[in-house]
C-alpha cells in the first residue's frame, strides 16, 4: 500500500508538470478489478493493462487490484511468473492532487510591511511561517496586519514586539550611525518630541525610543534621560557631540529620510510578525489527506487559506476552497465488474475512462461518456482475448496463461452454465499459446485455490464476496468452490458461526455463501438474515434447514443464484 501511494505521489507530480505539454510526460491509469479479487479480475487487469501499453498515447497503464489475491491466484501469478498487482483500495482524489499555490514560507522576524509587501506582490492572503528546516510555525493574514495597524494604540507595543532594529532601519529606509543594528527595541515606549525640552523631560522614560528633528537642544534632552534609541528625521545631520554622548549612554542614534508624520505613520509596520502571528490551532492538511475527507473540514472553517505538509511535516504550499474545485482526478479502467458496490473505495471520485465486464448492468454512473464493453460471455478475459485480436496485438506466452486461467477459473472449467462455446474456444487457442492443457491446468490451479484449511474463516469468507442492491435490499453473496465435498463440509462448520457475526456486525439485510462443488456440479446454499426462507424458496422452490439450501445444477452466482434473487424479490414485493 505504501508502494503504491508513494508510486503515484510520484506520477500526480509528473502529471501535473506536464499539464499542457504532453509530450513531456504519460499520465497514469489505474486498471483495476473488484474487491475480494477472483482470478479474472486480476488477470483480466494485468493482461488489458499490458494491451493498452502497446498503443501511442500519452498515458500509462498500470494494473492494480482492490483487495487480497486469493490462493488460485497466487498460484497463476507464480505459474506464469508474474508480479503481483500494487494494492489499491481507495481511488480518492488527494490533497497531492490539488493545484497546490507554492507560497514560498518567510522567518518569524520579518517586519509586517515586508510581509505586506510580500503580499501584494505575491497576489496572496496568506504568508506561512517556517523555521530553518521548513517546519510550519503560524500564519499571519492581511487581516491580522489590518488589525495591528488599525487597532494597536499602546506606545510601547513595539518593545513588548521586540522589534528587531534592522526591520526599523528597513521600514524607515533609515542608517543606524551609533549603536547594533542586530540589536532590538525590547524595553520602552515610542514618543515623537515635539515639545520644547523642559515639556520633553516630563514623559520620556529611560529606554524609550524618540522621534525628533535636527534640534541639538532635543537630541541632547533625550540621551540626557536615558533614552534607549532617538530617530532622526529629514536626514539632519548629527553632530559628533551628540554621537559621542549617545555612545556613553548606551543610546542607538538612527537616521531616516523621511518626515516626522511618515515615521509616526510606519514605525509600527517595523514590528515582526511573530508577534501577531496565530500559532495555535492551526489547520493542517497533509498531501496524503482525501478531498473528500477536508472538504468538509474546510467548509467549516472561516479560514481563507490552509497550509499544506508533507509527510515529515515540512511545509508545501497552501490550497484555498477554490482548489476543490480544480482537482485533478486520478484516471481508472475497471475490469469484470461496473457496480459501486464492488468498485475500489470512492470510485466516483475518479475519471472512469473504460470498462470491460460480462456482467449485469449495475448502479454505476460516470459524469462523461466512457467506452463501455459488456458482453454476455463466461469471463472478462474471453472479451480482452478478442479486444486483443481486434488490435491485431500479439499475445505474449505468459498473457495466454493468465486469460486462460481466468477463463478456466470463472467458467469453473466449461461446467459453468455461464460458459459459452466462445468461452471455450478462447481458453484453447489461449492454451496452445501458453503450452498448457486446459483440462490438467484446470486440475492443478483448482486443488491449489481450494487448500483452504490453513485459511481463517475471515480469509475464506472476504476470499470471493461481493455486495448488491436489490431495491431497498443490501445483499451480500460470497463463493468458494472446491473438488472435494468433504474439505467443503469441513469449511461450513468453520463458516457458520463467522456469517452470523458478519451479519450482526455490519447493515446487509442478507448473506449468503455458496460451497460450490465443482465435481458434482452443485452448490451447498449457507444463509443468514431477514426472510433468507423467503426469498430461496421462491427462487429455488427448496427449504433452508438449519441455514443451509442444497442447489442441484447451481454453480453460478452471476447468471443462477443473483437472477433468481432478483426475480424471487420481485414476486415476493408484488405480492406485498
Amino acid at each position: 500500500m505504501e508502494d503504491m501511494e508513494k508510486f503515484l505521489e510520484m506520477e500526480g507530480k509528473k502529471d501535473k508538470a506536464g499539464l499542457g505539454n504532453p509530450d513531456m510526460v504519460r499520465r497514469t491509469v489505474c486498471v483495476v478489478g473488484h474487491k475480494n479479487p477472483d482470478t479474472d479480475s486480476i488477470c483480466s487487469a494485468i493482461s488489458y493493462a499490458y494491451l493498452k501499453n502497446q498503443e501511442k498515447s500519452n498515458y500509462t497503464y498500470l494494473p492494480m487490484r482492490a483487495g487480497q489475491i486469493n490462493a488460485e491466484t497466487q498460484y497463476v501469478l507464480e505459474r506464469f511468473k508474474v508480479k503481483h498487482p500494487m494494492l489499491l483500495s481507495n481511488i480518492g482524489t488527494r490533497v497531492r492532487d490539488m493545484d497546490i499555490r507554492k507560497v514560498p514560507g518567510v522567518r518569524s522576524d520579518i517586519s509586517l510591511k515586508k510581509a505586506w509587501t510580500l503580499m501584494t506582490t505575491q497576489n496572496v492572503f496568506t504568508l506561512p511561517i517556517t523555521n530553518e528546516e521548513n517546519e510550519l510555525n503560524g500564519l499571519i493574514t492581511i487581516n491580522d496586519i489590518a488589525k495591528s495597524y488599525m487597532e494597536e494604540y499602546d506606545s510601547a507595543i513595539m518593545s513588548v514586539a521586540k522589534t528587531p532594529y534592522r526591520n526599523i532601519l528597513e521600514t524607515l529606509d533609515a542608517e543606524m550611525i551609533v549603536g547594533d543594528p542586530d540589536g532590538c527595541f525590547d524595553q520602552g515606549k515610542v514618543v515623537i518630541a515635539a515639545a520644547n525640552p523642559d515639556v520633553m523631560e516630563n514623559y520620556i522614560d529611560e529606554h524609550d525610543m524618540v522621534i525628533l528633528g535636527n534640534r541639538y537642544e532635543s537630541q541632547l534632552c533625550a540621551i540626557e534621560m536615558q533614552a534607549g534609541c532617538i530617530v532622526v528625521c529629514l536626514g539632519a545631520p548629527v553632530s559628533r557631540t551628540i554621537q559621542r554622548l549617545a555612545r556613553e549612554r548606551n543610546c542607538s542614534i538612527i537616521v531616516t529620510p523621511l518626515d516626522t508624520y511618515a515615521v509616526a505613520r510606519l514605525i509600527n509596520q517595523s514590528m515582526p510578525v511573530d508577534f501577531f502571528m496565530r500559532k495555535e490551532s492551526l489547520q493542517t492538511f497533509f498531501l496524503s489527506d482525501y478531498t473528500e475527507s477536508i472538504r468538509e473540514v474546510m467548509s467549516k472553517k472561516r479560514y481563507r487559506d490552509f497550509p499544506i505538509l508533507d509527510s515529515k511535516s515540512h511545509y508545501v504550499g497552501m490550497i484555498s476552497r477554490r482548489n476543490l474545485l480544480g482537482v485533478h482526478k486520478r484516471g481508472l479502467i475497471l475490469v469484470d465488474h461496473n457496480e459501486v458496490s464492488q468498485a475500489v473505495d470512492n470510485v466516483l471520485d475518479a475519471e472512469i475512462l473504460e470498462i470491460i465486464d460480462h456482467h449485469r448492468l449495475g448502479s454505476l454512473e460516470t459524469m462523461a461518456p466512457v467506452y463501455f464493453r459488456n458482453q454476455p460471455v463466461g469471463c472478462t478475459a474471453t472479451i480482452i482475448y478478442q479486444i486483443y485480436k481486434e488490435k491485431n496485438v500479439d499475445i505474449p506466452k505468459h498473457i495466454a496463461g493468465l486469460l486462460c486461467s481466468a477463463i478456466l477459473s470463472d467458467t469453473l472449467m466449461f461446467r459453468s452454465p455461464t460458459c459459452t462455446p466462445l468461452d471455450v474456444e478462447v481458453a484453447e487457442r489461449l492454451a496452445e499459446i501458453a503450452g498448457i492443457s486446459c483440462r490438467e491446468y484446470a486440475r492443478e490451479m483448482f486443488t491449489a485455490g481450494s487448500d483452504l484449511a490453513s485459511k481463517t474463516p475471515e480469509e475464506i469468507f472476504y476470499q470471493d464476496f461481493k455486495r448488491f442492491e436489490f431495491g431497498d435490499k443490501n445483499m451480500g453473496i460470497g463463493q468458494i468452490t472446491s473438488m472435494s465435498r468433504t474439505e467443503l463440509d469441513e469449511i461450513k462448520e468453520r463458516l457458520l458461526p463467522y456469517i452470523d457475526k458478519v451479519y450482526h456486525g455490519q447493515e446487509m439485510d442478507m448473506i449468503f455463501f455458496m460451497l460450490t462443488d465443482i465435481m458434482n456440479e452443485s452448490t451447498e446454499l449457507l444463509c443468514c438474515g431477514n426472510e433468507v426462507e423467503e426469498v430461496v424458496e421462491e427462487a429455488f422452490r427448496c427449504k433452508v434447514e438449519e441455514g443451509s439450501a442444497h442447489l442441484k445444477g447451481v454453480v453460478s452466482r452471476k447468471k443462477q443464484l443473483v437472477p433468481s434473487f432478483m426475480s424471487a424479490m420481485s414476486r415476493l414485493n408484488e405480492v406485498i
